[in-house]
């Protein structure tokens, strides 16, 4: 798909390495910019992406055009892959969704995001930590929404079927629901529901290639309100990732980095990954106000 830069890929158990040994906070797992404005920024330019794809999340009602009820046949559900402890589904997902899926394989981080959800359920308001970032997971409290937290490796996840693992020597563990239940006598009722929304945001760098293609396909068959075309209406697949220059030529141009064991992909490294997969690209945009020196930040939608 891509020429690398050199001969090295992502080794999965080195990347959960490395990220075991990193603080299981906001600050570490944005690598120390947690405390600043990252988080904020770049969750609000989530919530506006995600907004003017589909616009029927909205739930505030505009002087100039008021919010008229939204007809919904099935509660909204959202997949959140790699995800940390937690940040883009309280800070982005609960606030637009009614159900999310969280995976993430470090055991740290899936433990924190677990306690602050649980926190969040207890209480109706906002539970600050020492850095001063609030954590609040909406509509856990009043029961209105729900996060099911499954840990996993993305190599071994199947998102139609989340807890069948694909990998005979690494499992995907249910470890708890918080909020809603449809079945209140059984937390994985609708485990099998597929999503309207695949979030995707700065963990695809661990996989390889082939990984990346056969991900993104799975994904593509665990969205949503599938018609015999294939197409699947308003469901969606965001991708948010880091994105390297280009190589001289103008082509595809993939970066290991050895720290965490990950690529870094460029622009149309990216692009042919998702061509490869089958997916159409309906929206690309890069997230503006990010702190100097980073690399460049991309979000992609694809159908």
């Amino acid at each position: 798909m891509a020429a690398t830069s050199d001969l090295q890929v992502p080794v999965v158990e080195d990347g959960i390495r490395y990220w075991t040994d990193q603080p299981a906070s906001v600050d570490g797992v944005l690598g120390g910019y947690g405390t600043g404005s990252l988080p904020r920024v770049d969750a609000l330019g989530s919530r506006l992406f995600l907004l003017h794809l589909y616009p029927e999340l909205c739930t505030v009602p505009s002087a100039l055009k008021p919010l008229e009820p939204q007809t919904v046949s099935q509660p909204i559900r959202a997949l959140d892959v790699g995800a940390g402890v937690g940040r883009v589904t309280s800070d982005v997902l609960l606030h637009l969704v009614n159900d999310v899926c969280l995976l993430e394989p470090v055991t740290p981080f899936i433990q924190e995001a677990l306690r602050n959800a649980r926190k969040s359920a207890a209480v109706t308001s906002s539970t600050p930590t020492r850095g001063g970032y609030a954590i609040h997971w909406p509509g856990l409290a009043d029961l209105t929404k729900s996060v099911t937290f499954l840990q996993g490796t993305l190599q071994a996840f199947d998102p139609t079927h989340p807890l069948v693992s694909l990998d005979s020597s690494s499992s995907v563990t249910f470890l708890d629901r918080i909020g809603s239940r449809p079945n209140p006598g059984d937390p994985l009722s609708d485990i099998d529901s597929r999503f309207d929304v695949i979030w995707c945001q700065w963990c695809l760098g661990h996989l390889s290639d082939s990984d990346l293609v056969a991900f993104l396909k799975r994904s593509h068959a665990a969205l949503r309100n599938q018609g015999m075309d294939g197409h699947c209406g308003k469901s969606l697949i965001i991708v948010k990732e880091n994105v390297c220059s280009d190589a001289e030529d103008g082509g595809p141009r993939t970066v290991f980095d050895e720290q965490d064991s990950s690529f870094t992909r460029s622009d149309m490294a990216w692009k042919a990954a998702f061509r490869e997969a089958g997916l159409r690209l309906v929206k690309e945009q890069v997230q503006e106000g990010l702190p100097d020196g980073l690399y460049v930040v991309k979000m992609y939608a694809m159908k």
